[in-house]
């Protein structure tokens, strides 16, 4: 019996290492969040070992230009399954053209570019013309089914981007089956999760979709994405393949930090920022930069 009980101690020590750590975690999270005035959810994982850290993670959330990750995703499935091909030009029209981020606004129109070319505008620069038109392409329905058939309940696009044009009649086409539920209004373009987030970040640092191949290479789009306020924004010369959203008074980023301490990736929302203000010193991203950071210290291997 004392053998058996020498034996255990080990384990038991690892244990009550392991819930110290997360009791630690959890707190750092919680002080930094404090008395913010907004509805924070986060989901992050170390995807060497596993240890891993959820706040209201399973909750959905309206996903802003993170929902153009699954996006991309339904692109390259659909490339591997011939339905698309890479180099098919896509036309840009003025009528599909919509403000907010990106370049694609501004060129003229009848222009046309290979759709490589569109989905890198739509994930680097977060390109909202260049979003419409993919859709356009492979519809939102698909990416819906896709997510569906990956096992992901939350994550769907709801609709195109409307833009300055929301105020107008009739409204662009675009809207997805889920969409054009009343009760699915309220997520604007999209609605997710940020436990699913994550699920689609180990997947393809894992190479799970399609194949390893296609994975990378998404992943390398993501390393290009420009918008670093977010996750990573004080990690200098640490990797980061990201995609990040912003509304008036919500700020989202997906990522993995490929950190010293191991590949941490992560999937956080903000929801609820009373000031609208898309300076790069908005309050969702600093909260957002501090809990990357602690996450990263927390999830690293020593």
């Amino acid at each position: 019996m004392a053998l058996k009980f020498l034996a255990l101690l080990p384990l038991a020590a690892s244990v009550f290492a392991q819930t110290k750590a997360a009791n630690s975690l959890d707190t750092a999270v919680k002080a930094r969040i404090g008395n913010f005035p907004g509805v924070v959810s986060v989901a992050a994982k170390n995807l060497t070992t596993g240890a891993s850290y959820y706040l209201a993670a399973s909750q959905p959330v309206r996903t802003a230009s993170t929902i153009k990750l699954p996006i991309m995703i339904e692109c390259f499935y659909e490339a591997s399954e011939g339905k698309l091909k890479w180099n098919e030009p896509i036309k840009l029209t003025d009528e599909e053209k919509v403000s907010g981020t990106g370049i694609l606004q501004d060129l003229s129109g009848g222009d046309e570019l290979p759709l490589r070319d569109v989905i890198d505008l739509m994930i680097v620069l977060s390109d909202n013309t260049a979003t419409n038109l993919i859709l356009n392409r492979i519809t939102g329905n698909a990416v819906n089914a896709r997510m569906a058939q990956l096992g992901l309940q939350q994550t769907r696009v709801m609709r195109k981007i409307l833009g300055d044009r929301k105020n107008l009649k009739p409204v662009p086409t675009g809207i997805t089956e889920e969409g054009a539920k009343p009760e699915n209004k309220k997520w604007g373009l999209g609605r997710s999760s940020p436990q699913e987030m994550l699920i689609l970040l180990e997947k393809l640092y894992r190479g799970e979709l399609i194949n390893k191949q296609a994975s990378d290479e998404m992943i390398a789009i993501l390393k290009r994405q420009r918008d670093h306020n977010c996750i990573g924004r004080d990690l200098k010369d640490i990797p980061i393949a990201s995609k990040s959203g912003s509304l008036d008074h919500l700020r989202s980023d997906v990522g993995i930090v490929y950190s010293k301490r191991g590949p941490i990736a992560m999937a956080i929302t903000v929801e609820d920022i009373p000031e609208i203000d898309y300076g790069p010193d908005n309050a969702g991203d600093l909260l957002i930069s501090a809990l990357s950071e602690i996450l990263v210290n927390s999830l690293g291997t020593p």
